[in-house]
């Protein structure tokens, strides 16, 4: 069945029960008749839909679901139907700039990047490589992330390397490493096919995720419909399906799972023998969590002690269980220690390994599992643990360097201590690609002062000039999606290619051809003066990265180009015991949290603090799950009598990050043209506010003026989406990031853009 609906106004299309199995469905949407199709996948949510591009006389004409491809069988959502407009936008980058007396001027790339390899060299002999720092992005393709993290960590060895996956995604990589001992996720989409009950926390899945969402709404109308619990401040679509919707106040996850793990433990649902035999620490999360009554949470949370109780009953009784989270706890207070919450709902229920039973901690943005894969972040390549000396020596011996020459000495630098090195001076170079930090950061008053300063060097790579290139001192224009080829996985570790559809406009290059062109014009070398970088094109890269993950977790050994072209995305670990991929991790009940084996040793909820290695190995789990339990602590600012309301952000179902590329989709555009600010009607009525009045919101950083939208959210608590900056429309101040708070967890130093205090006041005339 073709369905060319209107994904705009139907968001989730037709329902077709599920009944033991996919009905086709091909979500299509063409401009023309395309004269050929090409194979690639979607990117612009972390599901990773695969789909076909339609070309037509050198140029994308539109999409289409692939039935084949078991992430989605041929669905599409609405960002993926309309999104590629971005390729044909009339204001893509088409020549490199470089600013000249203030001004961004044309030049050539030869002039852009000898300006970008002088400027290197200079700061290198007078600082050292400690000040340069790259700030890349989870938009990207697995060649490109690890030839970056090569020409990082190996070419210039500079531990200052981190994604705005930093911002979305850093701390599902960090619960999973608590629990697990490793990055990745545990179970995949599959689960949600025979699972009894589903939660989800902090995760509006229905605006993003959509087609994740139509697989459970397929489910919820077939026989044997799973239960749905949502954990969520706003009554969201997601929120409106639930048996149960539990909506705390902001900044209070971990009250609400340690309430719910109280019930289930307080009611014997739990598995004692797996419990017994292939975990550690539960007698410390007993204890933690037995404060935790119904009414102490009602108390604490504002979540009723009767809805509490029926949550728990759902999730303690289900004989199956998928749970998502994402950034309702990502990015708020105890974002880590709230998300191992949910870990440690599956391990004391033993719902792990098992089909059905997947535990989600999804990602932000589509490619961002490869960011943390692949050493474009802080992480080493291949899910090795940087406080491990043999791990280090191992990528010495692969990339054929001085161990001394790879950072691992202290632990890698995060996103905002980037920024904040920029701020001190310390880093004096700093590489920008596929983000938009001026929009998309913190506090962006401060974001702003910071990238203007006269003694950092900014270049920014990009498709389109943004409020970021604003501040560039070299931009480079890049191609992206359907314009090269390149492999990348979703959330739940299919891996999907991307094979190149038409040409980027002007002289735009891609990502990959950039940083190649750095390397070579850095001469950087091995050991034995060979070029570091020792491959010229994606599959070369990619056969490369195959044996750097040989013998890890995400083992990608099986895969290749061929393999990956014609039929569905696979998901990994992929090599010679498993050539089809693996659905469900830890089937054996053996976890990677060997001390010789695990990606990380583990952090100190409140602080952040290190496990040593000499720690770890004295208590060594030898492939144990790690319960770990958390208590409650509260923001840092709360509501006060001067700024009374909190501030949530979030993301809305028509647009991806600041609109960079679905901002010039016009049905997207026209269909969320601007932001908005979510008021109870409690308080709208006690402030005299219609929907659509201008609203100023005031906090301690900024303030913005946005359009009022009334109902469907706690009383006390306002919700702005993140997605808006100013490219579009300079006259008004209404990014919510000029709201927002420099502050971060300890643990996966993800910013807190889930709670400010604000206050404020109608707009007249």
């Amino acid at each position: 069945m073709h369905q060319s609906r209107d994904s705009i106004a139907d968001i989730w299309g037709d329902r077709t029960p599920y009944l033991d199995r996919w009905f086709e469905r091909v979500d299509e949407r063409t401009l023309e008749e395309p004269d050929s199709w090409v194979q690639s996948a979607c990117v612009l949510c972390s599901n990773g839909c695969g789909m076909d591009i339609g070309v037509k006389d050198g140029r994308i004409v539109g999409v289409r679901g692939r039935t084949v491809d078991a992430v989605n069988w041929g669905r599409l959502g609405p960002k993926g139907l309309h999104g590629w407009e971005a390729n044909n936008s009339p204001d893509r980058l088409t020549h490199p700039l470089i600013r000249r007396n203030g001004k961004l001027e044309r030049a050539s790339w030869d002039e852009a990047m000898g300006l970008i390899v002088q400027r290197s060299k200079e700061i290198i002999d007078q600082h050292t490589s400690q000040a340069i720092g790259f700030y890349t992005t989870g938009q990207l393709f697995i060649e490109e992330y690890y030839t970056l993290g090569i020409i990082g960590k190996a070419g210039l060895g500079t531990p200052h390397m981190d994604g705005n996956t930093r911002l979305c995604t850093a701390t599902a990589a960090a619960a999973l490493k608590e629990s697990f001992g490793c990055d990745g996720q545990v179970g995949g989409y599959h689960d949600i096919d025979t699972t009894e009950a589903i939660l989800h926390v902090g995760h509006n899945i229905a605006s993003q995720q959509t087609v994740m969402w139509m697989r459970i709404l397929d489910r919820r109308k077939g026989p044997n419909p799973p239960k749905l619990v949502v954990i969520d401040p706003r009554r969201t679509f997601t929120a409106k399906e639930a048996d149960v919707h539990l909506a705390p106040q902001v900044g209070t996850n971990v009250p609400v799972m340690n309430g719910l793990l109280n019930l289930i433990i307080e009611a014997g649902h739990i598995n004692s023998e797996f419990i017994d035999k292939h975990t550690v620490g539960f007698l410390k999360l007993k204890e933690t969590v037995s404060c935790w009554t119904p009414e102490r949470v009602e108390q604490v949370a504002k979540v009723p002690a009767q809805q509490l109780r029926a949550a728990a009953d759902i999730l303690g009784t289900a004989k199956t269980l998928v749970s998502t989270v994402l950034q309702g706890v990502y990015q708020s207070m105890q974002a880590t220690a709230a998300a191992v919450q949910v870990n440690n709902l599956h391990i004391i229920r033993g719902l792990i390994g098992i089909e059905g039973c997947g535990i989600l901690q999804m990602n932000g943005q589509p490619t961002a599992q490869n960011t943390r894969e692949c050493g474009a972040d802080g992480d080493l390549p291949g899910f090795r643990n940087w406080g491990n000396p043999n791990h280090v020596a191992e990528l010495a011996r692969l990339w054929n360097v001085d161990v001394d020459i790879i950072p691992h000495w202290s632990p890698p630098t995060h996103a905002m201590q980037i920024f904040r090195y920029c701020e001190q001076g310390s880093i004096k170079l700093l590489w920008i690609s596929a983000t938009n930090p001026a929009v998309s950061m913190p506090d962006l008053s401060r974001i702003r002062s910071i990238l203007r300063k006269d003694d950092l060097f900014v270049i920014v790579q990009d498709a389109f000039l943004t409020e970021t290139t604003e501040f560039a001192d070299v931009v480079l224009p890049a191609a992206i999606w359907g314009e090269k080829t390149g492999c990348f996985t979703n959330a739940g570790r299919t891996v999907h290619i991307s094979h190149k559809a038409v040409e980027p406009p002007g002289e735009a290059r891609s990502d990959f051809d950039i940083f190649l062109d750095y390397a070579r014009r850095m001469n950087f070398r091995d050991k034995d003066g060979a070029p570091l970088i020792k491959w010229s094109d994606p599959e070369g890269a990619f056969e490369a990265w195959k044996e750097c993950t040989r013998g890890r977790p995400c083992d990608y050994t099986g895969l290749s180009y061929a393999k990956l072209t014609g039929g569905s995305g696979i998901q990994w670990p992929c090599n010679e015991k498993f050539p089809n991929g693996v659905n469900n991790l830890y089937t054996d009940n053996i976890f990677a949290t060997a001390a010789d084996y695990c990606e990380s040793y583990g952090q100190d909820f409140d602080t952040g603090a290190s496990v040593s290695e000499q720690e770890y190995r004295a208590n060594d789990p030898k492939g144990r799950a790690l319960i770990k339990p958390a208590d409650y602590r509260p923001p840092h600012e709360q509501p006060d009598d001067e700024y009374p309301f909190w501030l949530t952000t979030g993301r809305l179902v028509y647009h991806f990050h600041t609109r960079t590329k679905t901002g010039r989709a016009k049905n997207l555009y026209n269909a969320a043209p601007d932001a908005f600010v979510q008021i109870s009607e409690e308080d709208a009525a006690k402030y005299g506010i219609a929907d659509g009045d201008l609203i100023q919101v005031v906090s301690r950083r900024g303030k913005v003026v946005e359009p009022a939208k009334i109902g469907d959210i706690i009383p006390g608590t306002l919700f702005i989406p993140f997605h808006y900056g100013n490219w579009d429309d300079p006259g008004r101040t209404r990014a919510a990031n000029e709201l927002t708070i420099t502050e971060w967890d300890p643990v996966s130093k993800q910013p807190h853009f889930k709670y400010a205090a604000v206050r404020i006041r109608k707009v007249e005339g």
